[in-house]
């Protein structure tokens, strides 16, 4: 009992004390348990492998299959998150993880395991966690007010590499001591925590009269919702070109201590070690460090010095230089990419912030898998020196790429839903798949408001795309040049409702600025036309075209 009450007197304990709320507190702890038996089970399937007599290829393929599905199923598991709220989505994965560790353990003991089954069985938990941890890590905003979510992202972020740091050590300690069937059985013990504190969640799905979306259109809806949103694709975008050079002090700390320091396992634990302790520090400082500057200034530093610590890397010969390179490299890495991650949650609105992280994520693991390719071949063809300062040079052009992709906060609330006080009540029986609905607006706007009435309409265009319209368009009466229409179709009544419901605070803001120009007493006139087509007639052609025609 004493390593424990050490480790919680050393690390849980002071945690606890700078947490958001005992609420993050149990998520917090609940998702260390899910990595460390992350960290464990990687270990596990790697160490038997090796004592199958596996080639190094399979070896390697392990990492593969965890990483892959993350690129396969965010996006859906992102979905199922938006539809049916986090809760779910995380039960079914976590149960779904525990019974294949229990059968891992099983055949382990048994001793019936191949390198084929372990391959597919890691490729299975790759499946469930990418599942999964778009809608854990949604669920921060339901735990923790808007302020404290940079905080509450470092803190995941502080879970994730202190896992990193502990986890291997545990795993090997448990396969030295007890097999390997010992930690697939740990694995699936550690799922139990993450069940436990999912159980105590509330339902954060609100009842409501609109069928819920289907796995496909919700797919597509957050596709098109990050598309439409220059924040987010701006944010997603830099943070793979940072993960692009900066996954290379990860991916080729094995060849530094190996070729550079003249080294073998233990050396090569400590850069490690050193690396995740500097994340652990990022991670906790991070919240002082952001009430002193900018989010830009912040990340132009961090890149900077993930930079210079990379290039020093490459030149060191040194053990207690490198593992200070590894230090700097690892406080940046946190830095960067809390404030990235943190962005693209305060930057999406509820019903599609599990889509958006999922894209996010698929963008990152995409530049880590992309990355290591890269600096692998490099160090292969010319030297592991030259790899180390070129993945350098993309860090610093990410930095460069700052300067002119800047990302711009939203005002507070700006993505809080409000919708339409008077939604559209049918005088006729609509299904809910009955459409396409055709919506028609018209303005009467003086010739002297007609630039700032293009412009406004340019930003509501933006929303509604975002928010689900198809074919949208703005016209203008060539009779009476003060009117204009703008019409836009969707799908379904259900879409139509969904597209009313999404309305946000922004785009609120914008309408109440374009009714404020329109001429006369009453508001512009709005007509919702169901689409009816003889039964002989050819449905048109449905394309996504998009036009602002004046």
């Amino acid at each position: 009992m004493r390593p424990f009450s050490t480790f919680w007197t050393i690390l849980v304990t002071p945690l606890a004390n700078i947490m958001p709320n005992r609420s993050y507190f149990a998520y917090w702890i609940g998702g260390l348990s899910g990595n460390l038996g992350w960290q464990i089970q990687i270990v596990a399937a790697s160490w038997l492998m090796v004592t199958l007599g596996a080639s190094p290829i399979f070896v390697a393929l392990v990492q593969t299959s965890m990483a892959l599905p993350v690129m396969l199923f965010s996006l859906p598991g992102g979905a199922i998150s938006d539809i049916l709220g986090s809760r779910p989505i995380v039960l079914w994965s976590q149960a779904f993880l525990m019974m294949v560790a229990i059968i891992l353990a099983g055949c382990a003991y048994a001793g019936i395991l191949s390198p084929y089954s372990i391959l597919l069985c890691t490729f299975l938990v790759g499946c469930g966690r990418a599942t999964y941890y778009a809608g854990w890590q949604a669920m921060v905003l339901e735990l923790v007010e808007p302020a404290e979510v940079p905080r509450a992202v470092a803190l995941n972020a502080s879970n994730v590499n202190i896992a990193r740091s502990l986890g291997p050590a545990i795993g090997g300690t448990i396969v030295a001591v007890w097999g390997a069937f010992a930690a697939f059985a740990v694995t699936a013990l550690s799922n139990l925590a993450i069940i436990f504190v999912a159980r105590t969640w509330p339902k954060t799905r609100d009842a409501s009269d609109i069928p819920l979306e289907s796995l496909g259109g919700a797919i597509v809806a957050g596709v098109r919702y990050v598309a439409l949103s220059p924040l987010l694709v701006v944010a997603t975008f830099r943070s793979m070109i940072y993960n692009i050079g900066a996954v290379s002090a990860l991916a080729l700390l094995p060849l530094v201590a190996r070729d550079m320091l003249d080294g073998g396992p233990l050396t090569y634990g400590v850069l490690l070690g050193a690396f995740g302790a500097g994340a652990v520090a990022g991670a906790l400082s991070l919240d002082a460090v952001m009430r002193r500057t900018t989010v830009e200034r912040l990340l132009a530093a961090s890149q900077l010095l993930a930079g210079a610590a990379t290039i020093a890397l490459a030149l060191s010969h040194d053990t207690a230089a490198s593992a200070g390179c590894a230090v700097i490299a690892g406080w940046a890495w946190t830095y960067v990419q809390v404030v990235f991650n943190s962005t693209i949650q305060l930057s999406s609105p509820r019903w599609v912030v599990g889509r958006s992280l999922a894209i996010y994520q698929a963008a990152i693991f995409g530049g880590n898998a992309l990355g290591s390719l890269i600096w692998g071949i490099l160090t292969e063809k010319l030297d592991l020196r030259i790899a180390l300062i070129a993945a350098a040079g993309v860090i610093l052009a990410g930095a460069l790429i700052g300067l002119r992709l800047k990302m711009s906060r939203l005002s507070a609330g700006a993505l809080d839903q409000t919708p339409h006080q008077i939604s559209p009540v049918p005088k006729i029986e609509l299904d809910p798949h009955d459409g396409p609905i055709i919506t028609s607006i018209a303005y009467r706007i003086r010739e002297q408001d007609r630039a700032r009435f293009l412009n406004a309409m340019r930003k509501k265009r933006r929303h509604r795309m975002r928010d689900g319209a198809m074919r949208w368009t703005l016209s203008r009466d060539i009779h009476d040049p003060q009117l204009w229409f703008e019409r836009y179709h969707v799908l379904s009544w259900a879409d139509a409702q969904r597209l009313h419901a999404r309305r946000t605070v922004e785009a609120a803001q914008t309408n109440a600025l374009i009714r404020s120009m329109h001429l006369g007493a009453d508001a512009p006139d709005v007509h919702y036309t169901l689409v009816s087509l003889p039964r002989s007639g050819a449905m048109p052609p449905q394309g996504p075209f998009q036009g602002l025609s004046v």
